[in-house]
């Protein structure tokens, strides 16, 4: 993994699906497509899961890749290794990000979250992930009770565990 996603933003979306993928993603996505160049289109791929799932999680190329390459070192025929097949490929959705920065949410992804004129971008390290604003804001509701849960000068990098050199 070249680089990281950092931050969170609300993007309006219109009626055709279309939101803006926030401009630091973009930049990410670019650098982690092998097959990018200034004046092509970046690609991505999102993974919608199964029914429980209530977010879209969105993958570089790069980070697609390695999750492949992963996968295919698992034991042919394992159920692990079907399930997560079926997830990284038959539950995705490749898409590309267009020149003026947005990409289209096709209508079943939009079902999916319910998604209306706003979607909440965040995050998570070698992808990001897409959800309702108000799905996210209910799901993290407990980050705040967490942090205050662990007690005074609490440093979450203590949970970091150390690099290996």
């Amino acid at each position: 993994m070249a680089r990281s996603f950092r931050g969170s933003s609300e993007q309006t979306m219109d009626g055709k699906g279309r939101v803006s993928v926030p401009a630091a993603f973009r930049r990410v996505i670019e650098a982690c497509d092998p097959d990018w160049s200034e004046g092509q289109r970046p690609n991505l791929v999102i993974i919608y899961g199964g029914a429980a799932q209530k977010q879209l999680q969105c993958y570089t190329m790069e980070a697609i890749d390695e999750i492949d390459r992963r996968i295919r070192r698992m034991k042919v025929g394992s159920d692990e290794r079907n399930k997560l097949t079926h997830l990284f490929t038959g539950l995705a959705v490749p898409l590309q990000v267009f020149e003026d920065g947005r990409i289209v949410l096709p209508i079943m992804l939009r079902k999916k979250l319910d998604l209306d004129d706003q979607a909440y971008f965040i995050a998570a390290g070698d992808y990001f992930e897409i959800w309702k604003p108000e799905t996210f804001a209910a799901a993290s509701s407990g980050y705040d009770e967490w942090i205050a849960a662990q007690g005074p000068g609490f440093d979450p990098m203590s949970l970091l565990p150390d690099l290996e050199d």
